[in-house]
């Protein structure tokens, strides 16, 4: 009977020590398992990451695309009204000048009016002094003054038509 304990006995350890094995076969797995999980995650991880630095490297492209497009429009909008105000001053001057010229030109031609009409109203005052016009003699008449009654101051120089 002691023979047949120690048989049993023998076949009690042989089945826990598979069960051993194989617990520690299934740790091993797991562990495997586990590690390999990791190793992806790790890969996904960086691949996500290097997706993501991708995605920052485009947007940080189209924001800088952006600004410089928006920089670019100011220039422009600033350079066309530099243009627009620098034709704007050239058109005043311009206007200015044309303006100075009519004046100066109205200015002169009022003279000249004052002026003739001075010489008119010179003319008609010696015609009334004189008592003669001052017309231009005909052709093929001869205009002589009497120097000697103007020097006497008896009367008033008197014109001689000779014909």
């Amino acid at each position: 009977m002691g023979s047949l304990v120690g048989c049993g006995g023998g076949a009690t350890h042989g089945s826990k020590a598979a069960e051993a094995s194989a617990a520690q076969a299934e740790r091993s797995e797991e562990a495997a398992e586990k590690k390999q999980e990791a190793a992806e995650l790790t890969k996904d991880s960086e691949l996500l990451a290097g997706i993501e630095n991708k995605k920052r490297e485009e947007t940080a492209k189209e924001d800088a695309k952006k600004i410089e497009a928006a920089a670019t429009a100011k220039a422009k909008k600033r350079e066309q009204a530099a243009t627009k105000k620098a034709k704007q001053k050239e058109e005043a001057a311009v206007k200015g000048i044309k303006q100075k010229e009519e004046a100066a030109a109205k200015s002169i031609k009022q003279k000249e009016q004052a002026a003739e009409a001075k010489i008119k109203q010179r003319e008609e005052a010696l015609s009334a002094q004189t008592g003669t016009s001052r017309e231009a003699p005909k052709t093929g008449e001869h205009v002589e003054t009497n120097p000697s009654s103007e020097m006497k101051g008896s009367a008033p120089p008197a014109a001689r038509v000779q014909g």
